[in-house]
């Protein structure tokens, strides 16, 4: 079990299943970039944040739900989740999650989705068994089944993020053709800097321009 202040941002799963150094740059270094992308995913997920809870045909509505596993260490915010009516007066959770674009080749989404499962089955004590994938192109959701081998994938990949975390090292670059899509693509610079740090690369320019070794970077 992790302790409330060893919980790590149920968000970076993604970003870790995307690629280990966007990960490391972002939660290990903490340096981020956005773009167009970034934003159009930050306003759906406003949207998606925006509404207080309400009922509707029976089913509670929560928006914005704060989540969190002391087993998995994380912690996190769902964007929707919704409560259904079964028998014994019981309410089924059922976790949706927003995303801009289309449904992506990779689980990355899959993942995050099952995690905030993970999530809420400690917290509820319920299992779930499901959950939805909406995805602003297709304007629909895409259910998801949250079985073993999902699971499985999922709790592997927050052990990883966690050993990544504490060994605070940000693994190499290495250009792929995904790279040139990514908002950190000029902070990571994977064609020219792939053993280094860029964080301690920044840093030893910045103190290059203040030492007038070099005027800008």
């Amino acid at each position: 079990m992790f302790a409330e202040e060893d919980l790590l941002p149920l968000s970076g799963l993604q970003h870790l299943q995307f690629c280990a150094r966007q990960y490391a740059l972002i939660h290990v270094e903490q340096l981020w970039e956005g773009n167009r992308l970034t934003a159009e995913g930050r306003l759906m997920h406003e949207r998606a944040d925006s509404e207080q809870d309400e009922w509707r045909d029976g089913v509670r509505i929560c928006r914005g739900m704060r989540i969190r596993s002391l087993r998995l260490g994380l912690a996190g915010r769902a964007d929707i989740v919704e409560f259904h009516p079964v028998e014994g007066g019981v309410m089924q959770p059922r976790p949706v999650e927003y995303k801009r674009g289309r449904p992506k080749n990779g689980p990355e989404d899959r993942i995050q989705l099952c995690a905030q499962a993970l999530c809420l089955e400690e917290m509820l004590g319920l299992s779930i068994p499901e959950g939805d994938l909406y995805y602003g192109t297709q304007r629909r959701r895409q259910g998801i089944a949250l079985d073993g081998p999902l699971r499985a994938a999922t709790e592997s990949l927050v052990t990883r993020m966690h050993s990544i975390f504490q060994g605070s090292v940000t693994p190499k670059a290495a250009y792929e053709p995904k790279c040139d899509n990514c908002s950190l693509l000029t902070v990571c610079m994977p064609r020219s800097v792939c053993s280094r740090s860029a964080r301690r690369y920044l840093d030893s320019a910045l103190r290059k321009i203040e030492d007038g070794e070099i005027e800008s970077i």
